[in-house]
């Protein structure tokens, strides 16, 4: 079995580094990836690079993974502290966005070593609106 969680780890990594043709090697051409900037999923590897592309255009995302746990599934629940910017890099606390520096869980899917969905999970980690960010 690969090790989801460096896999994760390795995402993560790019996706703050603005890399994202190195994220996007790690997802299934139909991935079903959830907007939480928008709402809803996007659809394939395209839909994903322009939900991006977006985001990038309004905010500057970070998210840190803190931990991983393999769920009974073989899907990977990843805590994250996630902290939202604006474009000049000042934090933004603004509730159509998140609360700064806000826990979020982030529920990944897999087959074999690729990311076949992706899933905001906000209950329980903390109130307030499911955020931004991956």
């Amino acid at each position: 079995m690969p090790d989801r969680p460096a896999i994760l780890q390795q995402m993560y990594d790019r996706f703050n580094a603005r890399d994202i043709d190195g994220v996007l090697a790690a997802l299934a051409d139909n991935i079903l990836w959830a907007n939480g900037m928008e709402g809803g999923h996007e659809e394939g590897l395209s839909a994903v690079r322009d939900y991006w592309t977006r985001q990038w255009a309004l905010v500057s995302p970070h998210v840190q993974p803190v931990s991983f746990t393999t769920l009974a599934d073989g899907a990977v629940l990843a805590v994250v502290v996630q902290s939202v910017f604006d474009l000049d890099g000042k934090p933004l606390q603004d509730a159509s966005f998140g609360l700064q520096d806000k826990l979020v869980g982030h529920r990944f899917t897999f087959a074999g070593d690729q990311v076949t969905r992706f899933d905001i999970q906000d209950g329980g980690l903390q109130s307030g609106a499911a955020g931004i960010g991956l």
